[in-house]
């Protein structure tokens, strides 16, 4: 009587199947680490900030600056964005975990500890200063450092959970990528910079607005400020269209700062559609009706995107 035995499947390394099986588990640990990691750094919003860094730069030099230089401001940039970025989710852990939008992140998830999260944030920062200070100027890695410690100390930790002003008070965070990136070519700061600092930093309300609105019960649940939790839906349709007038408006009037045709009529155009759909959002909240304020968050994304990209055109034609 023979016996028929089930072999082993083939292991030309001579492993045990389990031994065999650490590799592709090991491997998917470790891209889900480095996934959580590059979570934290919030990677959408490092890309906007540096749709508004290059062009900054191409006015600033009148045309296309030295690649070299390109690259270290976008590599510092993006380190400087995400190292912000990693500590605003370390000081945040708290309230990430109580919002429904949030709670997935990695810190309230547990994929990444704390203290790991706070180290790399630090490293990050630290890193992108020095690459700055070594590369550019004092002026640029100044304030490259001023809007890293703005963000996550005077921001996140203070105004966020305090006043319900703290978007108009924070913009200056996303609005800083702008004096970074002129700085880094010129070492000064000329008015058109000042300009397309005013531009982002009054667009930030009409586009952070409608998520607050969207995820309203969220930021009760957590206690954060936030207008539409706190005020009226009178007082934010209010500061809606209030600054979504000031955004096109100070679009056109940085026009005259050594630009042409090539960069007002797109950002006319753009801006009309801007301001309408700003105004349907308020007059739909107005008489109670449905409402989807994602669509204006969209639109003021695409918004800021094609007025910097006319700012690049100008700059290179």
């Amino acid at each position: 009587m023979s016996m028929i035995t089930e072999r082993p499947a083939s292991n030309p390394a001579g492993q045990s199947p389990a031994r065999a099986a650490e590799g592709p588990v090991a491997r998917r640990d470790v891209r889900a680490i480095v996934s959580a990691y590059v979570a934290l750094t919030k990677p959408r919003i490092v890309e906007l900030l540096l749709v508004t860094t290059v062009p900054a730069m191409m006015l600033a030099d009148g045309g296309l600056p030295p690649l070299w230089l390109m690259a270290v401001v976008l590599i510092g940039g993006s380190l400087a964005a995400g190292a912000a970025s990693v500590l605003n989710c370390y000081i945040d852990r708290d309230i990430d975990q109580l919002m429904r939008r949030t709670k997935r992140r990695p810190l309230p998830a547990h994929t990444v500890s704390p203290r790991s999260a706070l180290v790399f944030g630090l490293v990050l920062a630290a890193i992108s200063i020095v690459l700055m200070a070594a590369f550019t100027n004092l002026l640029a890695a100044g304030l490259t450092l001023a809007a890293i410690l703005y963000y996550d100390v005077v921001y996140t930790l203070w105004l966020k959970r305090s006043t319900p002003t703290n978007t108009f008070w924070g913009g200056a965070c996303g609005a800083a990528p702008v004096l970074i990136g002129w700085a880094a070519v010129t070492g000064t700061l000329a008015p058109a910079a000042w300009g397309l600092f005013a531009v982002v930093f009054f667009w930030q309300m009409p586009h952070f607005y409608p998520l607050a609105m969207k995820y309203k019960d969220d930021y009760a649940r957590a206690g954060i400020p936030m207008l539409p939790v706190v005020a009226s839906t009178r007082r934010v349709n209010a500061e809606i269209l209030i600054f979504a007038w000031l955004t096109v408006l100070t679009s056109l009037a940085v026009w005259p700062l050594g630009l042409s045709a090539i960069y007002g009529v797109p950002t006319l155009v753009v801006g009309a559609v801007f301001l309408v759909e700003a105004h349907r959002l308020c007059r739909r909240a107005t008489r109670a009706e449905a409402v989807k304020p994602m669509r204006l968050f969209h639109w003021s994304t695409t918004y800021l995107t094609i007025v910097f990209v006319a700012v690049a055109l100008d700059a290179l034609i």
